[in-house]
């Protein structure tokens, strides 16, 4: 037994008071430099009790509360410079000009898309021109109330365009020269456009009958009787080109003093060859383009993207599309929707043509057309009336606008 003893008595280890002073105080000792040589090791846990994680706090949600103001965000809209410009193109011409036209109109000159007011105005307003033709010609009933007592006298049909329904200009249809109707001879159709030229001075467009050899013989006569007037022949054609006849006729123009209205068929390539050929022979401020009007539920959307794409395309610099462009919008009189009798849901009738036609003119004035023809006095009057709104942007009275829809008519 003592020798027992005395084995664990030089088996314990032996601390100063100073190292169980802080032993005391700390629990914990940390050695260095210091080699301990053991037999046996035991290692006795005092047991002890589990600390436990305080809980943790969750902040209650806030409470909802309805909002009572919209949150307040400036806009500032994107603006963009583009690097093409829409030519000028004036139509008709003074005294001081060489003409005998009381006023000129000035079309073109947009340096950015239709009506883009926040970023560059269009120079100026497009131009509405009215119908009237060299003959009596069927017409639906909401359009011939308006013009029969005229009907068989082109210059006095001009000037009620003018007196009573204020129009613009004024568009001479010769139909009479058509082979297979009258085959007006072009002496005797140059001297109604010289009547016309003597009862109204506003500008004047002068339109054929469709047939090449026929409207190149027909324009030719006529670009002399009206010689320095600045008038637009509606159409010059790729088809007269293939007939040999597009080069005569566009040289005529040009000694004259005209302008041509180059005509294409919903084609911006072919629009593109034919703009080339009549460079020329006239000078890019007297040529305008006509692209094709499809009306209402005829076709509206291809036009207007052929008009749409044809100006993005001048404003990004193709030089080939950069004319204004003219919308044959009496067009709209040839959809059967437009006059036909329908049920009861359609009517009244004498209300749908005006609408159709206003509907295709204004669906092509936001891609960007300059010019329109058109027939009916209500649709040229609402049409004016929406150009000077829209000419006068940041002028317009917003509150107004409910009282505007909800107008009876």
């Amino acid at each position: 037994m003592e020798e027992e003893e005395e084995k664990k008595k030089k088996a314990s280890v032996k601390l100063s008071p100073e190292l169980l002073e802080l032993l005391s105080k700390f629990q914990e000792v940390e050695l260095e430099d210091v080699d301990i040589e053991v037999g046996d090791l035991e290692i006795w846990l005092q047991p002890t009790a589990a600390v436990a994680a305080p809980p943790k706090v969750v902040a209650p949600p806030p409470p909802k509360v309805k909002p009572t103001t919209i949150l307040e965000e400036a806009f500032i809209p994107p603006i963009e410079e583009y690097p093409g410009r829409i030519l000028e193109v004036k139509l008709g011409a003074t005294k001081g000009e060489g003409g005998s036209r009381g006023k000129t109109v000035m079309i073109g000159g947009a340096t950015s898309p239709a009506f883009y007011m926040f970023e560059k105005p269009p120079p100026h307003p497009p131009v509405v021109t009215l119908d009237v033709f060299d003959m009596a010609v069927q017409l639906p009933k909401a359009i011939r109330i308006h013009v029969e007592d005229v009907m068989e006298d082109t210059a006095a049909w001009a000037k009620l365009a003018v007196d009573k329904f204020g129009a613009e200009m004024v568009t001479v249809h010769l139909v009479s020269t058509d082979p297979l109707i009258k085959d007006t001879s072009p002496a005797d159709a140059s001297k109604t456009i010289e009547n016309v030229l003597q009862a109204v001075d506003v500008p004047i467009i002068v339109g054929g009958c469709g047939d090449p050899k026929k409207d190149t013989a027909v324009f030719k006569k006529a670009s002399e009787v009206a010689e320095g007037e600045r008038v637009v022949f509606s159409s010059l054609t790729l088809d007269m080109a293939d007939a040999g006849l597009l080069n005569e006729l566009a040289k005529s123009v040009n000694d004259h003093g005209h302008i041509a209205l180059a005509f294409t068929a919903l084609d911006l390539n072919r629009a593109r060859e034919l703009n080339r050929r009549l460079y020329e022979f006239l000078p890019k401020d007297r040529i305008l383009m006509d692209l094709t009007t499809a009306a209402l539920g005829y076709g509206l959307e291809y036009s207007f993207t052929i008009h749409e794409r044809a100006r993005m395309a001048a404003l990004m610099g193709d030089p080939e599309l950069q004319h204004p462009a003219l919308s044959g919008t009496t067009n709209s009189w040839a959809a059967r929707e437009a006059w036909l009798k329908m049920g009861p849901e359609w009517e009244p009738r004498d209300l749908r043509g005006p609408l159709w036609e206003t509907v295709t003119a204004l669906v092509l004035l936001l891609a960007g057309v300059d010019l329109f023809m058109m027939m009916h006095p209500a649709a040229v009057r609402t049409m004016k009336e929406v150009v000077k709104q829209l000419m006068s942007a940041g002028k317009a009275r917003p509150e107004k606008i409910a009282d505007w829809v909800t107008v009876k008519i």
